[in-house]
């Protein structure tokens, strides 16, 4: 036997399929895409769709609900950054830190609901955070460099303070639209009265 002789067991290689070589090769005209149309294109795919029949996201119960409606978004900051503005000069250590000092020291680009103070990162300096939301493991950190981590209550309503569609409705935001008068009857045009020679006739 010599090297060129030296070849695979038969059927160890499939040959391959040649797409859309005539219609002596199996697989001609259309190569198994069906009909002309969207779906014969390339990069069509159409999520969820299955062909016409109620697709398996819409058969399924729902569960679970979102909270888009009433959620509270967060400005997160770590405390290892802190640890750097604060070596950087941008803030004070002596000073509270609340979400406007941090905003000044360019941390955060803007205030939103409030700021949640993260434990990434290392902090040394003994300050004293004023924010919405803290992470344990951040009130850990903090309170082992002697510092302190202040809660802010969320503001709460008024009691009786309307709320919701209400709240839109005392704003005056969304007023009920008044009925327009119902159209007046228009009276109908009385007869003639017969005259009396003709009832004599």
């Amino acid at each position: 036997m010599k090297l060129n002789q030296i070849a695979d067991n038969p059927g160890a290689r499939k040959k391959r399929v040649r797409i859309g070589r005539g219609i002596g090769s199996g697989c001609g005209k259309t190569g198994g895409r069906g009909g002309k149309g969207q779906t014969a294109r390339s990069g069509v795919r159409i999520k969820g769709f299955e062909g016409g029949q109620m697709p398996l996201h819409r058969r399924l119960p729902k569960r679970g609900f979102r909270n888009t409606a009433f959620a509270e978004t967060f400005n997160e900051v770590n405390v290892g950054d802190v640890q750097k503005a604060i070596d950087a000069g941008k803030l004070d250590a002596g000073a509270p830190i609340d979400v406007a000092t941090l905003v000044k020291a360019g941390l955060l680009r803007r205030e939103k609901a409030g700021v949640k103070l993260l434990g990434g990162g290392e902090i040394k300096a003994k300050a004293a955070f004023s924010v919405w939301r803290a992470s344990k493991s951040a009130v850990a950190a903090v309170e082992k460099a002697g510092g302190s981590v202040k809660i802010l209550a969320p503001a709460k309503q008024a009691p009786g303070e309307p709320k919701g569609k209400n709240a839109r409705f005392a704003a005056g935001l969304d007023k009920p639209k008044v009925a327009e008068p119902a159209p007046k009857a228009e009276g109908k045009a009385e007869k003639p009265a017969k005259s009396a020679s003709k009832d004599a006739g």
